[in-house]
């Protein structure tokens, strides 16, 4: 491998999530250079998608701060956010944590919109260092004996490089060099939807806004769901999940979609039902549930890996997925970011690299041990106080 004093090696991001963008600072404020490629058109791609992402101090919040982005995040991140409510079918809270509740800083999880926290990240890197509208079409070992890989996008682009990090989610091209898993069926399947910030804020829907408070409301009961948040631009962002099969879809008329869910919510608190009415004609999504086998590992190949999704891709029960990513992207940048500076062989580059899997591997099947046993409480017949039980844990910051 090139040492720092001559050619840099030519290290090969694939995807913009918090797992990539993670890797792609970690080698570039330590002075090596990364190309992260992204299938969005750009950094406003979808910024209406995504809800609240709670970072912890040991996994998200730790690779912000090697990174100098501790006090960025501080001030676009809300400690109310921590708030949160479990109810069942009536709505009404059997367990509500607030900030207050967590004194000691290392125990908190500040949420912040995963919108804005990739504006952060894209913020603090170089424009030319993200290459937006780049949809990875095909990649091919070169079988150089030194790891190199061919990439071929959908534009005609074509790039060899030396180092190449997979963080394509759940439907990853590249984890198909290193293993045949693929994403599977969890059995619950359901909708996103929101109200919109304006109208959120309406006077006549203060009982949403106080059913829901400033974090996270949870209603479970009867194998459903209802997960409700206040992002931080006021949308309430929900979803509404159920056991299903895979084939179920939320109709594509706005009016059906709405008559669908409030007949499955019929029994349901009324301020439930009323997200379903008030909520945003032009954000309704069918969202199913996937996870990647429980404990996915892969034999090391040199000049490749993978974090985030496309390594351990995990339902969003057990509240770690962002979590996990940013610090598998931190591990490896550090890892490649060290083998570059100080000139380490290939050998002793992918002896290393070797050991930073062992450590994503572990830490993704302990969460996703975590998340799909969360799922059968979620949706099994002790909801409500199954799910209390389950995640006061992961409300508190306490989970493992």
């Amino acid at each position: 491998m090139s040492s720092a004093s001559s050619s840099y090696p030519n290290i090969a991001i694939i995807g913009g999530g918090p797992g990539g963008l993670v890797a792609l600072l970690t080698l570039l404020k330590r002075g090596i250079p990364a190309t992260l490629y992204e299938r969005e058109a750009g950094s406003n791609a979808r910024a209406h998608l995504g809800g609240m992402l709670d970072l912890t101090w040991d996994e998200g919040q730790r690779a912000l701060r090697e990174n100098g982005l501790a006090e960025v995040f501080k001030k676009h991140s809300r400690l109310d956010g921590q708030e949160g409510r479990i109810c069942g079918k009536d709505g009404v809270p059997i367990l509500h944590r607030t900030e207050e509740d967590v004194q000691d800083e290392t125990k908190t999880r500040p949420e912040i919109d995963r919108r804005v926290l990739r504006d952060i990240m894209v913020a603090a890197v170089p424009e030319s260092a993200i290459k937006w509208n780049h949809v990875l079409a095909a990649v091919r070992p070169l079988d150089d004996g030194i790891g190199r890989h061919e990439l071929t996008f959908t534009n005609g682009l074509v790039v060899v490089t030396d180092y190449l990090i997979g963080a394509d989610g759940g439907n990853s091209r590249v984890r198909t060099l290193l293993s045949p898993a693929t994403p599977l069926y969890q059995g619950i399947t359901g909708a996103e939807i929101s109200v919109a910030p304006d109208v959120a804020a309406l006077p006549e829907n203060a009982d949403i806004r106080e059913a829901v408070g400033l974090g996270s409301c949870y209603c479970a009961e009867g194998g459903k769901m209802i997960i409700c948040q206040r992002n931080g631009d006021g949308r309430i962002r929900t979803y509404a999940w159920h056991r299903g099969p895979l084939e179920w879809v939320l109709p594509g008329e706005p009016q059906e979609a709405r008559r669908v869910l409030l007949e499955m919510y019929k029994d349901w608190a009324p301020w439930v039902r009323k997200v379903i009415e008030v909520c945003d004609e032009e954000a309704m999504y069918t969202r199913p549930v996937f996870y990647l086998p429980v404990g996915h590992r892969w034999a090391h190949k040199p000049g490749v890996t993978l974090v985030a999704d496309a390594a351990h891709l995990m339902s969003a029960f057990a509240g770690a997925g962002a979590n996990v990513a940013m610090l598998d992207g931190l591990e490896v940048g550090l890892v490649l970011a060290e083998a570059v500076s100080k000139g380490w062989s290939v050998e002793e580059r992918e002896t290393a690299v070797a050991v930073v899997e062992e450590q994503i591997c572990s830490r993704g099947k302990k969460y996703a041990e975590l998340s799909y046993n969360n799922v059968d409480v979620s949706f099994g017949p002790k909801a409500p106080q199954a799910v209390v039980d389950a995640f006061s844990g992961i409300l508190a910051g306490t989970s493992p």
